[in-house]
């Protein structure tokens, strides 16, 4: 094979690849977890002193493989519904085989645990706990009505406790923050259900939209909005949160837009736009945890 051809095909194999691991999405991951870890989790007078903690960026890299080694084990186990649910995507995606995939996530598992070991052995123990949880989620567990999604909802936020273990940091505002932001993914991941409801049909999955309906699935829908909408309330009224405030005040005004959309939505087109708002309030609150300090935006505004 020609140089060029070789160098064209590589690319076009990494390309596919950054797609099945969805680079934007661990790009924000690292992001949010250094972002809590400065502003919310350490008791650091330094920001540099945080930033530059070892054992914070072992638990970082070590996220980031264990959910990259996820996203391909789950196409591994998906590639016939994606076929159907995002045919686009997935002749990107094509472009790695199967049996590539496998390698890749035996050598991400295995430098996931090389990468937590340098941090302690109850590290280790946590991220093979993931791993193995992520395992059985894409092999059985995604298949079950509602456990589904509630496995999902928790493998997605998990990584972020190995962070919060670090720092012992058992704050009543940290447990509210998680709980708007397990509701928010909840959300996002029944919304995902109404979107992927042909190729979940033909691959046998038991969904919420399956199982009870489209509508049972809205009144769901609407009764976890009501509930965000609430907790981000409390978030507002009790909790020193300095300009974050405004994040809250905007996504309650966004949810309230969401569940107008959710009550008129009846296409997958109409389903997809919800969960891009869903996923605009996920990524808009990891860029707001800087607003938390005061200081730090009253410097970034002058």
């Amino acid at each position: 094979m020609p140089i060029s051809r070789k160098i064209k095909w590589l690319l076009y194999k990494s390309i596919g690849l950054l797609s099945i691991v969805r680079g934007y999405n661990l790009l924000i991951i690292v992001v949010a977890q250094y972002l809590a870890s400065v502003f919310i989790l350490s008791e650091k007078n330094s920001y540099l002193d945080t930033v530059t903690d070892f054992k914070l960026l072992t638990i970082i890299i070590a996220t980031v493989l264990a959910i990259g080694s996820g996203y391909i084990i789950n196409s591994f186990y998906d590639s016939e519904k994606d076929l159907i649910n995002r045919p686009q995507k997935t002749k990107l995606d094509k472009l790695v085989s199967q049996r590539t995939k496998l390698s890749i996530y035996f050598v991400l598992n295995f430098l996931v645990v090389t990468v937590a070991s340098y941090n302690s052995f109850k590290v280790v123990l946590f991220f093979s706990s993931y791993i193995f949880g992520i395992w059985l989620y894409s092999h059985k567990l995604k298949r079950i009505v509602i456990v589904g999604n509630i496995v999902a909802t928790f493998l997605a936020i998990f990584p972020f406790f190995a962070v919060f273990m670090y720092y012992k940091n058992y704050d009543l505002v940290i447990f509210v923050h998680a709980h708007f932001l397990i509701l928010i993914i909840l959300m996002r991941e029944v919304v995902k259900d109404l979107e992927n409801l042909s190729g979940d049909v033909a691959m046998g999955y038991q969904t919420i939209p399956i199982f009870y309906g489209e509508k049972f699935t809205k009144r769901v829908l609407c009764f976890l909005g009501v509930v965000t909408i609430i907790v981000a309330l409390l978030l507002i009224l009790f909790f020193p949160l300095g300009y974050m405030d405004y994040y809250f005040l905007f996504s309650i005004s966004i949810l309230l837009g969401f569940l107008v959309l959710l009550l008129k939505s009846t296409s997958k087109k109409d389903f997809l736009l919800l969960h891009n708002i869903l996923k605009l309030i996920i990524v808009l609150g990891v860029l707001s945890i800087v607003l938390i300090d005061t200081c730090v935006f009253d410097i970034l505004i002058k």
